[in-house]
């Protein structure tokens, strides 16, 4: 996997293995990180992060497969290579219909569902933190993310090839510093986690439905395995062989759920600053009660316990990188679905298309930075629920395709 990130491009079209390595990086790494790990300890307990593990041991396989096959079936456009989930339906599957139709809920779900729930959990994390307004966090945003994206592909994989690996290591490192200062309650949160992963802690055994349910969503809302982004990104790729690009995105997998996630849930944990919510009002365990259901919350109360003062703006700064990012990887997707739909037919009206997903999506920008956060998360789901549907159903399908390549590729070494 390793070795895949920095395999040499085969004809200099298309962009590096390890630049779309950081791409789909920071799509993966985001709210979801910080916010999402939150939310399924506070609806599902600390068993839920046992589920999180789980979702990403089996999904560095599926995003092997659909990267994989993203590579297979990707095609030229000016800009460089494209494709993704909707090229290998539509030409693996021979079914163009579902490919249309994928391609049109990534547009959605990705320029608009999915934007809306970074940007609430970015506005959140800096409203707790500094004197400033949801609405002043959205506009601002808008507009930065709006000078890059302008720029095309290459602007946003040479920002997100310095900016992902700087941020993601700086997070770890600060989850570190303040887990170490828990050391002692390390060995208590990890029998936590595996007795509530199985309903066997009396304070979260009535709740374990929604302790692997919370476990899943959270998991897949982050690593984003089987749910077609990866594939995006590892199609516009210029590789000797598909199966190295399929590598690198299993390991974006492990590098999101296993060790950014965990890194935040331990914090939250360790530190105690979190609660655990009945879904009817109640609380069935209340470490933090004065903060109730402010999730961003949990994670800076964490780092405040070691930084008093700092934790929380902390927090803030890293969730203004990680959406950043991660909106950065949601245009491309969303742009690449629209140039799969306007392929072979009038560049004018794809170029029409695409400054329209532009104003719209800097539009739900600052829709979701103001919205209640609750709402903004069901929006999340369905978007990422349509998509990987349709998406795990074709890999299921088509892997066979997957398996052979990564047998070739074997033979050659």
């Amino acid at each position: 996997m390793l070795r895949s990130l920095f395999s040499k491009k085969r004809d200099g079209n298309g962009i590096s293995s390890f630049q779309a390595f950081c791409l789909a990086l920071s799509g993966r790494v985001g709210t979801g990180n910080i916010v999402g790990v939150a939310t399924a300890i506070a609806f599902g307990g600390p068993g839920a992060v046992f589920w999180m593990w789980v979702v990403a041991f089996f999904g560095a396989s599926t995003a092997f497969v659909e990267s994989t096959l993203a590579q297979i079936y990707k095609f030229r456009h000016e800009s460089g290579y494209r494709g993704g989930p909707f090229s290998f339906i539509d030409k693996g599957l021979g079914i163009k219909w579902l490919g249309v139709v994928l391609a049109a809920i990534a547009i959605v779900s990705c320029g608009l569902f999915l934007t809306t729930v970074q940007a609430n959990g970015m506005s959140s994390a800096v409203s707790n933190s500094f004197p400033v307004t949801p609405l002043v966090c959205g506009i601002v945003l808008a507009i930065v993310l709006g000078l890059v994206v302008i720029g095309g592909v290459k602007r946003i994989a040479n920002v997100t090839s310095v900016l992902t690996p700087f941020m993601a290591l700086g997070y770890i490192v600060m989850s570190l510093v303040v887990v170490g200062a828990h050391i002692q309650e390390v060995p208590a949160v990890f029998g936590a986690i595996i007795k509530g992963a199985f309903g066997l802690n009396p304070v979260c055994g009535g709740i374990i439905g929604s302790t692997i349910a919370m476990g899943v969503k959270r998991g897949i809302f982050s690593n984003e395995a089987g749910q077609g982004t990866g594939a995006i990104v590892s199609a516009a790729t210029d590789v000797a062989h598909p199966v190295q690009q399929g590598l690198a995105q299993s390991f974006s997998v492990y590098v999101d759920t296993l060790l950014v996630c965990t890194a935040t849930a331990l914090m939250i944990l360790t530190s105690g600053t979190y609660n655990i919510l009945d879904g009817e009002g109640g609380m069935l365990y209340a470490g933090a009660p004065e903060l109730g259901n402010n999730y961003v919350a949990y994670t800076q109360t964490a780092v405040d316990s070691v930084f008093m003062g700092f934790g929380s703006r902390f927090v803030a700064v890293a969730m203004v990188f990680f959406v950043f990012s991660t909106l950065l990887a949601y245009y491309f997707y969303a742009e690449s679905s629209i140039i799969y739909l306007f392929q072979g037919k009038n560049s004018r009206w794809e170029k029409w298309v695409i400054r329209i997903l532009q104003v719209l999506m800097l539009a739900a920008v600052v829709f979701g930075a103001i919205r209640e956060a609750d709402f903004i998360w069901q929006l999340g789901d369905i978007g990422v629920g349509l998509m990987a549907w349709i998406t795990v159903i074709a890999i299921l399908i088509l892997c066979p395709q997957a398996i052979r390549s990564l047998k070739e590729f074997e033979s050659k070494k």
